[in-house]
């Protein structure tokens, strides 16, 4: 989908001021009168409310507002750190530890890109009603467009949703600021994706655009972030049944440039590059920084957003190939071999910390049964990285001592891919043209079983995740060496073939693990914490265990920190219609 960056358009972007701020114009903004409100106009006007999806809208500092959620859903959860080392983008560090203000600019940067994408999608509706009237649009033009930017609406009010909580629902009619305090935001988000369902063709209109059948799925998974099981689950049968997704063969297709848009995307932010745009602008600029550090990828930027031991650890399996659940270590000197916790930091003679094992003298690697998922989850030191040679381990990563020696490698293009996925211009050339997942086809598998296990069949719930599991169970499509050899001792198995469920606890607890293992460092796994009522228990439970880090060590985890601060800008410029969540 080819984004529009300078859009010219009829409307003004509202963020939630009172009456003297409320009118800025959009840059280029021109008169209604001067523009005929015909298809042609409105195209533009969708494809703008389209681009917003990669929350880049000026090139600027965009890992804020990155669409993956590397901040908000992982660095906040117990799947990863902000890495890199400590000072730089210290505001990220706010989150790990759960002390988040309404000052950072992390989370204003966030807010006015989502609402952006809400004011675009108004702008179209407005076009809309205003060309149906003067007569420039057809029916079925207005019906088609319509139907996306509502989509596109209740996206962007999801977003806003499960990151802040207590939130406005802006449709096309507000023209001052409203509040946000017990105000019901689902009623109008489901609406928004019901007429959707109603009025998209089966196929999109648009690469990667929205369809009847992605608007069905996503209205589902608002209900499963209300844990309304009844009516997400009609919707996911349908969607399981009769719909067009599929897994795809290999786990690794669904993180490859050259596999976009497969059968198992449901819905996903799009880019491109080298498209002529400033410095591929149409890229995924939000996870530029998250590549490993010192390397020939790209130009070696900058080392963030690096797994954690915990996640890794939970790739582990039994003899039976399945995942240790409830006996997973929580010693560090049992964690999977790499470079263990306790020899990332050693002392030098004038007392301050250095990282060790730089020099890979004392490297061990793990030998211990491994779910094949994790290799191309994370970079583990000696196992072969997307044709990059294998990961040299700490030689790659920019701070041991702050972020450990494990890199994302979900985002990293394959080496014969350099200069084709990847820009050529600007100053760091990782960004690339791998789209960024908003909801994969397995996903909708998990969700049905989570919902079958809480009605108690127990048989059906393993069908679906076993499902999912038989596809990592492919060894076609593990991490091999370049003698056709696997790059660990990987050994899944599935819970049909031992003993299934062994009760409706067991079954829940099993269903969240492996929506972990699946969609680890995808942006997810703090909010499904949070919907599933889990994230007490489960993250403070890893910040006891991360006590080796130094700066978690003071750190808890606390209900009220379940959605982030409003930025104090907005609350500003409301002149305080807008309230602050509870804990800030």
């Amino acid at each position: 989908m080819k984004k529009i960056i300078t859009i010219i358009t009829v409307f003004t972007i509202v963020f939630f001021s009172c009456e003297d701020e409320l009118n800025v114009p959009v840059q280029s903004a021109i008169s209604g009168d001067e523009v005929p409100l015909n298809a042609a106009f409105i195209e533009t006007q969708v494809v703008a409310a389209y681009a917003m999806l990669d929350g880049n809208r000026d090139n600027e500092n965009v890992w804020r507002a990155a669409p993956s959620n590397w901040v908000y859903g992982e660095v906040t959860s117990d799947n990863a750190y902000k890495g890199s080392d400590a000072g730089d983008q210290s505001e990220i560090t706010a989150f790990e530890t759960y002390a988040g203000a309404p000052q950072n600019s992390y989370v204003d940067y966030k807010w006015i890109s989502v609402f952006e994408g809400v004011a675009r999608t108004n702008g179209v509706i407005n076009s809309i009603n205003k060309g149906i009237a003067a007569g420039t649009i057809t029916a079925a033009e207005a019906n088609d467009f319509m139907a996306e930017a509502r989509f596109l609406r209740a996206h962007y009010h999801f977003e806003a949703k499960k990151i802040w909580g207590n939130i406005p629902f802006v449709d096309e009619t507000i023209t001052q600021s409203i509040t946000n305090v017990d105000v019901d935001v689902w009623t109008p988000i489901e609406i928004d994706f019901q007429y959707a369902i109603d009025n998209l063709p089966e196929e999109s209109r648009r690469v990667g655009g929205a369809n009847s059948w992605n608007a069905k799925v996503y209205l589902a998974k608002a209900h499963m972030y209300q844990l309304d099981y009844d009516a997400a689950k009609p919707l996911l049968d349908d969607v399981i049944n009769s719909g067009p997704y599929s897994l795809n063969t290999f786990f690794h297709d669904n993180f490859d440039a050259d596999t976009n848009n497969s059968t198992e995307s449901v819905f996903a932010v799009q880019y491109a590059v080298n498209d002529g745009s400033n410095d591929s602008s149409n890229g995924n600029y939000g996870d530029i920084l998250n590549h490993p550090h010192n390397s020939p990828i790209g130009a070696g930027c900058c080392g963030f957003f690096q797994p954690s031991h915990d996640l890794v650890n939970a790739y582990l399996t039994d003899a039976s190939g399945l995942p240790l659940i409830r006996n997973l270590p929580t010693d560090p000197a049992n964690y999977v071999k790499n470079v263990d916790p306790s020899d990332i930091i050693g002392t030098d003679t004038d007392g301050s910390s250095i990282p060790r094992n730089r020099d890979n003298d004392s490297f061990v690697s793990e030998t211990r049964n491994l779910d094949p998922r994790l290799d191309w989850t994370v970079g583990r030191k000696g196992i072969p990285f997307n044709g990059w040679g294998d990961f040299p381990g700490l030689a790659w990563t920019r701070d041991p001592a702050n972020g450990g020696p494990y890199v994302s490698k979900k985002i990293v293009y394959r080496a014969d891919q350099q200069g084709t996925v990847n820009t050529a211009t600007g100053w760091a050339t990782t960004v690339n043209a791998i789209n960024t997942n908003i909801i994969r086809f397995s996903e909708v598998l998990l969700w049905r079983a989570e919902i079958a296990a809480d009605e108690g069949d127990l048989g059906t719930a393993v069908t679906y995740v076993d499902r999912v599991r038989a596809r990592a169970a492919n060894p076609a499509g593990w991490v091999k060496r370049d003698d056709g050899t696997d790059a660990a001792n990987y050994v899944i198995g599935l819970y049909a073939d031992n003993g299934g469920f062994s009760d409706i606890d067991f079954a829940q607890e099993a269903i969240l693990f492996e929506y972990r293992l699946e969609t680890a460092l995808e942006g997810h796994r703090f909010f499904d914490l949070v919907r599933r009522k889990k994230a007490d228990q489960v993250l403070n439970g890893y910040l006891t265990r991360e006590q080796f880090r130094s700066y978690l060590s003071s750190a808890t985890y606390a209900d009220t920190k379940s959605i982030f601060p409003i930025p104090q800008s907005v609350i500003d410029l409301s002149k305080g219609v807008i309230k602050q969540n509870t804990g800030y």
